[in-house]
């Protein structure tokens, strides 16, 4: 069978550097690109070996078998490519309270853009791994959502509009162990017509 891979990034949206401004610095980034990159590399990898392998279904096993393994193992590699690409495609402007379909959709949701923002920190600051954005078209509105690893996205039926990684390696170079100074000054730097862009309709 044939294999669709992902493209594995080469180099980050110009864009992105637009963060020193705000104190999130081209070293943060360059070597954020590596991470990004062995998502995509794994996704591959593992795409590959599923084409490969004989499915042999009474070999399958919950406790260990080689099906279990890559494919818990996909979810972890995927999501990551995908935060990843989301975290960059939507960073790089010029912040501030959002504009456009998100910000009315934000306004809707949450009343009013300084309390989306309340949350968006207090999510930040409560999760291990991500706050993402998300379009419900069930319910056709936005809503926040904490993420502790790379594979607890998505709620079903959403689209991810915005993600912001606030794992270590996002900020540490920058700001040490100030979590909250990073997520500050990623608010200054979010795009929100990228985002806008992503969302359905």
């Amino acid at each position: 069978m044939e294999v669709k891979l992902v493209a594995v990034p080469e180099a980050l949206p110009e864009k992105v550097y637009n963060t020193e401004k705000v104190g999130i610095s081209k070293a943060t980034h360059d070597a954020h690109l590596g991470l990004w990159k062995g998502y995509a590399n794994k996704t591959n990898e593992i795409r590959k070996a599923l084409a490969e392998m004989e499915i042999d279904p009474a070999a399958a096993n919950q406790i260990y078998s080689q099906i279990r393994a890559l494919k818990v193992n996909y979810a972890f590699a995927y999501g990551g490519y995908l935060n990843h690409s989301v975290y960059f495609h939507t960073l790089g402007g010029e912040g501030g309270p959002a504009t456009g379909k998100a910000g009315d959709l934000i306004t809707e949701a949450y009343g009013s853009f300084d309390r989306f923002a309340a949350e968006w920190k207090a999510t930040g600051m409560g999760s291990r791994g991500w706050v993402y954005l998300g379009y419900d078209h069930e319910e056709q509105r936005v809503a926040i959502y904490a993420g502790d690893s790379q594979d607890t996205y998505p709620a079903w039926n959403n689209t991810l509009v915005l993600a912001m990684d606030v794992y270590e390696h996002a900020y540490f170079l920058d700001f040490q162990a100030a979590r909250m100074k990073y997520i500050e000054a990623y608010m200054q730097a979010i795009d929100w017509d990228a985002v806008s862009a992503r969302i359905p309709g």
